[in-house]
């Protein structure tokens, strides 16, 4: 019995709801339960879909479910964030840049550079430890690393499909490489300038306020530098491999279970795999442990989103549905740029950016063409608020945990779930209001 979203009740979307509130709550009434048993708590919530969903639609079309995520979503999803964060974990910039406010907002305008270049992940895996470093002898730092997740690990990846999954996504649907950058160049830009500088009002204030304690963790090396830039080799491979697969179109499409595989797709993966072996055994020794590099952030992003994927197919499918599905009320209220936009991005903010970014690119039409052209509004702002509101939550965009991740493991007293929601509702979504305000209506 095959599934239709028009047939499913919210009863469907109860297990994402209680993973979303597991993770925003057990971190903070139970941070050592969580941090000890997280794989097991997202796996029973999985499990509390998949078991109702097997005795209602039949084991083959949960079958069909799985494999259809793994292979389409879930896979190229992990394979490509993993062969990012191998390779940024690879490089070492050495020496011990100390945390102002100008060299902390130059290093964001850095990343946010980078972003649409390499990834979100990617800019994001190379800089954070250094900014961590240039920060940990001051005792307020944590505001760093929620203004990096802002800029670098979100709003700076919205000009090319390489930048953010959800880009990547309407590229494969036909979307023109370059047609992101023409089209929300202006909106970019204007988020980026103005977070920099509330970000250097806020740190110069706390910069005054706090001084600089006298003992600096993190020992001064003998000159600025990079370690491991070998990897540099790899991870353009990576970025190469990604274009490839958007670009080259033999025509060949394997069926797994009714799921397809095209050959392009394959190619990519298996050689996103290889760029994670190569760089693995090309870093030379030592780098990585200078660099304390852990595949803990990668474990957390790979349990919890495997996770989340599988728990918000209901979800998707009933946002797919539109008029005919329990979310009728959310297909009716689309009919401008701006309802677009706040409907995209406020599910981005809580549901992975990629899969809502499809299920309104289809809501939409999905002919990217028309898109393209007399739909070029309601594409700028679909894409807009998935690719910038991704950075409301933790769980917007994966960078986001793993920075999160990484900087709690270098002892940063991140924001709790909650904490971080107050940080980027005071401070982005104003910024978001007026943007959208001037370019989304």
């Amino acid at each position: 019995m095959a599934f239709a979203g028009s047939e499913l009740g919210l009863a469907w979307a109860a297990p994402f709801a209680g993973l979303l509130l597991s993770i925003a709550v057990m971190p903070l009434v139970a941070p050592a339960f969580w941090h000890h048993h997280f794989g097991k708590i997202a796996a029973g919530w999985t499990a509390l879909l998949l078991l109702p969903f097997a005795l209602t639609f039949g084991a083959g079309e949960t079958g069909h479910v799985l494999v259809h995520t793994l292979v389409e979503e879930y896979l190229p999803f992990t394979i490509l964030l993993g062969a990012l964060y191998t390779t940024a974990g690879g490089i070492y910039i050495r020496g011990n840049l100390h945390g102002s406010p100008a060299l902390n907002a130059a290093l964001m305008a850095v990343g946010a550079a980078l972003a649409s270049v390499m990834g979100t992940t990617g800019a994001s895996m190379l800089l954070i430890r250094p900014l961590i470093r240039a920060n940990d002898n001051r005792r307020h730092n944590a505001h760093v690393v929620v203004f990096f997740i802002f800029i670098v690990s979100n709003v700076g990846g919205s000009l090319t499909p390489l930048g953010d999954p959800p880009l990547f996504l309407g590229f494969l649907q036909g979307v023109n490489f370059f047609w992101t950058v023409s089209h929300l160049l202006p909106e970019t830009l204007f988020l980026i300038g103005t977070l920099l500088a509330v970000f250097w009002c806020i740190d110069s204030w706390l910069y005054r306020r706090e001084g600089v304690t006298p003992v600096d963790p993190t020992p001064d090396a003998p000159a600025l530098g990079m370690d491991g830039a070998i990897n540099l080799l790899p991870l353009a491979v990576a970025v190469g491999l990604v274009l490839m697969s958007g670009t080259w179109k033999p025509g060949i499409v394997f069926d797994l279970w009714g799921t397809p595989l095209p050959l392009q797709a394959l190619v990519r993966d298996l050689g996103l795999i290889a760029v994670t072996i190569a760089s693995l055994w090309l870093t030379p020794a030592g780098v990585r442990e200078n660099n304390q590099f852990s595949w803990a952030p990668m474990q957390e992003v790979a349990k919890l989103f495997i996770a989340i994927f599988l728990t918000m197919v209901p979800v998707i499918a009933m946002l797919k549905a539109g008029a005919a599905g329990i979310f009728a009320p959310v297909a009716a209220a689309l009919d401008s740029p701006w309802a677009y936009f706040w409907l995209t991005g406020g599910l981005s903010s809580v549901l992975d950016n990629a899969p809502t970014y499809l299920a309104f690119f289809n809501l939409a039409g999905g002919d990217a063409t028309r898109l393209m052209n007399e739909g070029a509004y309601v594409l700028a702002a679909i894409s807009g608020g998935s690719v910038f509101m991704g950075a409301m939550t933790y769980i917007g965009n994966a960078p986001n945990f793993m920075v999160k991740a990484i900087a709690e493991q270098r002892g940063v007293r991140m924001p709790s779930f909650g904490g971080y929601l107050v940080w980027s509702g005071a401070v982005l979504l104003p910024l978001l209001f007026l943007m959208a305000l001037i370019w989304m209506r």
